[in-house]
């Protein structure tokens, strides 16, 4: 029923969709839709929490790769399997994460890219050693909006992603990160964008240089 509810809502869109078309289309009586679903809202829902599921699936496995050696390679894959999943996965490209339907779809208290945001910030602690702390659960979600917005404008212009606004949406989201994001473990440097703290015996060196004569 959630394959059949996939194939509807990118034919009718969610407004189209029906419990009659849905138990029509995976060839069941429409008694067995209400078994299990009380209306289309909880269909759709179980279908996202379904895509979720596979969204972070793939995320783990793309961790798992020794690929990946820095937090931004974790974003981009981040990314990339959110571009790949509105060309390939049936019926996300309209859902996404179930902002179509409510914006608290996943969770009561919070919005649906706050949800995407917290589990990218799971996995980036888990596999890179950032700090986990509220500032990058903020970040991250501040990241997943504008990659969000920008993602759907290619996909509104192209019908497979328009490519250039793609590219701009990574390069937005990495600048943005790599100002903010404090890596944890990363030999003290700055993140970038951001000048170096000199330690108190370079400040010290500084003052008795300059107070040599020329």
């Amino acid at each position: 029923m959630l394959d059949a509810c996939a194939e509807l809502v990118d034919e009718v869109g969610y407004e189209g969709l029906t419990t009659t078309l849905l138990a029509e289309r995976a060839e069941v009586a429409i008694g067995s839709v209400y078994q299990f679903f009380p209306d289309k809202r909880a269909i759709v829902q179980a279908l996202t929490l379904r895509t979720m599921e596979s969204y972070l699936q793939r995320l783990d496995e793309r961790f798992a790769s020794d690929d990946l050696t820095d937090w931004w390679d974790g974003v981009d894959a981040g990314i990339d399997e959110y571009i790949t999943m509105h060309r390939t996965v049936p019926g996300f490209r309209t859902l996404h994460f179930g902002d179509v339907v409510d914006l608290h779809l996943l969770d009561e208290q919070r919005d649906n890219n706050g949800v995407i945001a917290d589990q990218l910030g799971r996995v980036l602690t888990e596999r890179f050693g950032l700090a986990d702390v509220p500032d990058l659960r903020f970040h991250l979600e501040i990241a997943v909006e504008v990659a969000d917005a920008l993602i759907k404008l290619a996909f509104r212009r192209k019908s497979d992603g328009d490519e250039r606004v793609l590219a701009e949406a990574k390069a937005l989201i990495r600048d943005y990160l790599h100002r903010q994001v404090d890596f944890r473990g990363d030999g003290g440097h700055p993140p970038v964008g951001q000048p170096a703290k000199p330690a108190d015996d370079q400040i010290v060196d500084s003052v008795d240089a300059a107070a040599q004569p020329a």
